[in-house]
């Protein structure tokens, strides 16, 4: 199978405590112009630079921290697919996994011939589909920073975590209930707090119509 068609090489971050496992997928994987970067320690692997990656390959038993927590904060936090590779074989990991937010689960041992293949398909249909954090958006979400334009956006925890929703589905209306219900740091779930939010932003944005109210429904960013 050919390498990924791209203009640079594949940046794979993986979070798995068997060394002797992880340098046999990183070398197969460098076969393929994938270069990957591994962390034993979970809290390390969050803290290399998440968004520096193409994607996340990701093991659930690991010290100090459940693969389970670091898919949920990797979802919330960022806009790269995630694989789970694991050796847990509870079908209630794999179904907590998808919830998450994971786009792949691969139950330990497998070929990485397959691991390989599945990475070329999701990086293709992601690609295809989108991300946030494309060139023609102007809003980019590097780790606990917005950008809009190219400037740092100063914004309280609430404003991150509203705004950090509307750029995911930039161009979708998203419900109030449901920016107030997958909210991770609102504490008042009034609607009226929401709508105060969602005007703070707008002025940090320094553009009144970026985001659009959509009578009756929610919001929607343009």
């Amino acid at each position: 199978m050919k390498a990924l068609e791209t203009q640079r090489p594949i940046k794979i971050l993986m979070i798995e405590d068997d060394p002797e496992f992880a340098e046999l997928l990183s070398e197969y994987l460098s076969r393929f112009g994938m270069s990957v970067t591994n962390y034993e320690d979970p809290f390390l692997g969050l803290s290399a630079g998440v968004d520096r990656y193409d994607l996340l390959l990701l093991d659930l038993t690991l010290p100090g921290m459940d693969g389970l927590e670091v898919c949920e904060e990797v979802v919330r936090k960022y806009d790269i697919p995630v694989i789970i590779s694991s050796a847990r074989s509870d079908i209630a990991d794999k179904v907590e996994s998808l919830r998450l937010g994971a786009d792949d689960y691969l139950p330990k041992p497998y070929d990485p011939k397959e691991l390989h293949a599945r990475i070329v398909s999701l990086l293709r249909r992601y690609n295809k589909n989108g991300a946030k954090n494309t060139p023609q958006s102007d809003y980019e979400i590097k780790g606990d920073t917005i950008y809009y334009m190219g400037k740092a956006l100063q914004l309280t925890p609430a404003e991150f975590d509203i705004l950090s929703q509307l750029i995911k589905k930039q161009g979708i209306t998203i419900s109030r209930e449901q920016l107030i219900n997958e909210s991770k740091v609102m504490s008042d779930s009034s609607q009226k707090s929401l709508d105060v939010i969602i005007s703070k932003i707008r002025s940090k944005l320094g553009n009144a119509k970026a985001i659009q109210a959509v009578r009756g429904v929610g919001y929607k960013l343009v």
